[in-house]
């Protein structure tokens, strides 16, 4: 048996991590606009490639961004309004 306490395990070199709530909440809403982002992409296409009436799918786009601006806007102050 060692004399000496047990040591933790370290990452090489000498680095760390400090992961803190602001971090995590930091990316976790980076990852939430990146999937917003490619959803909306991806639905605008299909609105305008396939919509029978392309006059009903402009309006729903725009009515897809206010709508999801005000839902971010909300959720990162707590606001409807910015």
């Amino acid at each position: 048996m060692p004399t000496e306490p047990l040591q933790p395990f370290g990452l090489p070199g000498g680095m760390s991590i400090h992961l803190s709530a602001g971090s995590v909440i930091g990316w976790a809403l980076f990852l939430v606009f990146v999937l917003w982002a490619v959803y909306t992409l991806a639905a605008c296409y299909h609105w305008v490639r396939y919509a029978h009436a392309p006059a009903v799918a402009f309006p729903a786009i725009i009515t897809h961004l206010a709508v999801s601006a005000l839902i971010m806007t909300f959720a990162l102050s707590g606001a409807f309004l910015p």
